[in-house]
């Protein structure tokens, strides 16, 4: 029997997570993270048990990706029962996928951030679980998806030193704090939108946005026809950037490069093509310019919508 302690309290119950034990993949990983998180957040005491044993996994709490059970209301999160436990768009569940509809709104807020993560992250994770292709290979390589890291962790035959138990938990910690940024990067971007939105609305030209903080904006602009750049703080170095708008946010087209003379050039080249006296840099690929300032990113801004 595989007992990974994770105490939070002194309380004299600990819940206890029962998964399966031997090999691992991102599903098993990120439901025991999400369960975690969970817990931690209602202050839970819990541990993590990796085994078959059949009178175990009865007495278990929460028991995902082993069990042969699915049902909500008593948290049993298996999906490797003959017929499947449903799916959603095409996409059967695993068990990510079963612990994220019970338990995900819980961990986000507001509720549609929920659904961001289920189709950012939980979905394409249960996709590969069961075997189902995202993505079309084009080239004679492949995309390398958060599920290959995770496989990764898994020993190989020369890490006779390594336990696979141990390197579960460790695979569980990185998924957690994987999670845990996935919310906060959500939760913010839907903040945001109500912020880009607005600005585009009382903005008079509107093929260029100039947002005061740097939002994520590329989703919900890309909902407007007429955005083409938009200028936003870089915070990193005090400069202004402008980029492109994309014709899909899942591809790399521009609704508007910049000038194709202006790529790869920087600090005087540039300046003294474009006339703008702090220009710093434009980015061979045409999607991206910087400037020391806000009215020399503007200018850019202007300049390029305009070639």
């Amino acid at each position: 029997m595989n007992y990974l302690k994770n105490s939070m309290t002194n309380q004299n119950k600990i819940t206890k997570l029962i998964t399966h034990n031997g090999s691992f993949h991102a599903d098993d990983i990120f439901a025991c993270a999400a369960l975690s998180l969970v817990l931690e957040k209602n202050k839970q005491s819990f541990e993590i048990i990796r085994i078959r044993d059949k009178d175990t996994i009865e007495a278990g709490d929460y028991v995902f990706d082993v069990g042969g059970i699915y049902d909500e209301e008593k948290n049993r999160f298996d999906h490797h029962q003959k017929g499947g436990v449903g799916s959603r768009n095409g996409i059967e569940y695993s068990s990510f996928g079963l612990v994220w509809k019970k338990f995900g709104t819980g961990l986000c807020r507001p509720e549609r951030v929920s659904s961001i993560i289920e189709k950012r992250l939980v979905a394409p994770i249960d996709a590969f679980d069961n075997g189902l292709d995202l993505v079309e290979n084009k080239y004679d390589i492949s995309p390398y998806f958060i599920d290959h890291f995770f496989l990764s962790m898994i020993p190989t035959w020369r890490e006779d030193s390594l336990s696979k138990d141990e390197m579960f938990l460790k695979s569980v910690e990185i998924a957690k704090e994987i999670l845990s940024r996935e919310i906060i990067q959500a939760q913010d971007s839907v903040l945001g939108e109500e912020k880009v939105i607005s600005i585009y609305q009382n903005t008079k030209d509107k093929r260029i946005i100039i947002l005061d903080k740097d939002y994520s904006y590329e989703y919900v602009l890309n909902k407007f026809l007429e955005p083409l750049l938009v200028v936003y703080p870089r915070t990193s170095d005090n400069s202004w950037g402008v980029k492109a708008v994309r014709e899909d946010p899942k591809t790399f087209k521009n609704r508007k490069d910049f000038p194709e003379n202006w790529g790869g050039l920087r600090d005087e080249e540039l300046q003294k093509i474009t006339g703008v006296a702090d220009a710093v840099f434009c980015h061979r690929g045409l999607f991206m310019a910087v400037a020391k300032t806000k009215d020399g990113a503007i200018k850019l801004a202007q300049i390029a919508v305009e070639s």
